[in-house]
């Protein structure tokens, strides 16, 4: 299959991640099939995707008729029977290998046999993943960023299975969806998450020492290092849980302390202090809307 005969993409997860995802890939054109277990998952999905365009329509970047278009073109559902149709598919359900193999196994029952399996992890192996599948080389690693609609890299991961076609696909759907792809070896964390994951753990040890407060702490990191977003900013807006998911995911992977979580992450998540979507995280988002 050829990146022409792409016309509807399926996407698992309406979460933050699986709506940018939809969005963009809608905007681009394609029809969109979004499933994920509910009916409340899929309308929270579907606020984040109106919040976005309404944005857009704001500023002037699309028309009002355009934003309607681009809406029309999405549909959701809880049944993944849903997803029989799609050329190509997109995961982005939750960060965790069981969840995802589960999720596989579904779609290899309705999903014709030439559709690839795209995975969006952030953080484990694409070979584990592949390797859990009947289509071991119809897999590849999609990595987006949030938020999906703005950032342009998308990391290209193939697995030790992945065949040729699979990432030349991959490859060609990101730029279509106007993104920069960047081939990268299935290593842990990739490019961006091995370098960026650990400067946000070192943040949060700084801040559980003492040595400084949250906004101190980002306020030196974008003066010093010039960043557009402090650290613990940044993880308040991606979400505590996720840096700390991936940190112990790539801490399993390489028993490097550097991924290690600190105990103040931990309790954290524990406690639901997850940044901006739970309305506590380094900071206090209570009284924002």
């Amino acid at each position: 299959m050829k990146a022409d005969d792409i016309r509807i993409i399926g996407v698992c997860g309406a979460g933050t991640m699986g709506a940018g995802i939809a969005q963009q890939a809608s905007v681009s054109g394609y029809r969109v099939r979004v499933m994920d277990v509910d009916d409340a998952a899929w309308r929270r999905g579907l606020a984040i995707i109106v919040g976005g365009l309404n944005k857009m329509l704001a500023k002037e970047k699309i028309t009002q008729d355009e934003r309607d278009a681009i809406l029309g073109r999405i549909t959701y559902s809880t049944d993944v029977s849903s997803l029989a149709d799609v050329d190509y598919l997109i995961e982005a359900v939750f960060e965790e290998l069981e969840v995802k193999k589960a999720l596989f196994a579904r779609l290899e029952l309705v999903c014709r046999a030439e559709v690839i399996f795209a995975t969006n992890t952030s953080s484990i192996s694409i070979t584990e993943i592949a390797a859990a599948t009947a289509r071991p080389d119809r897999v590849v690693g999609m990595h987006f960023f949030n938020p999906v609609p703005v950032l342009k890299l998308v990391e290209i991961i193939p697995a030790l299975q992945t065949g040729p076609e699979a990432v030349e696909l991959a490859t060609a759907i990101a730029a279509k969806m106007g993104k920069t792809p960047v081939p990268c070896k299935d290593t842990p964390g990739f490019v961006v998450n091995r370098i960026l994951v650990p400067m946000m753990i070192d943040a949060a040890r700084v801040y559980e020492s003492g040595a400084a407060g949250a906004a101190d702490i980002d306020t030196a990191m974008k003066l010093g290092a010039n960043l557009p977003m402090g650290p613990l900013e940044l993880m308040d807006f991606t979400g505590v849980d996720i840096a700390y998911n991936v940190g112990n995911v790539l801490f399993e992977y390489t028993k490097e302390q550097r991924f290690s979580p600190p105990t103040i992450m931990r309790k954290m998540v524990k406690a639901g202090h997850l940044g901006r979507k739970t309305g506590k995280g380094f900071y206090d988002y209570s009284d924002k809307t």
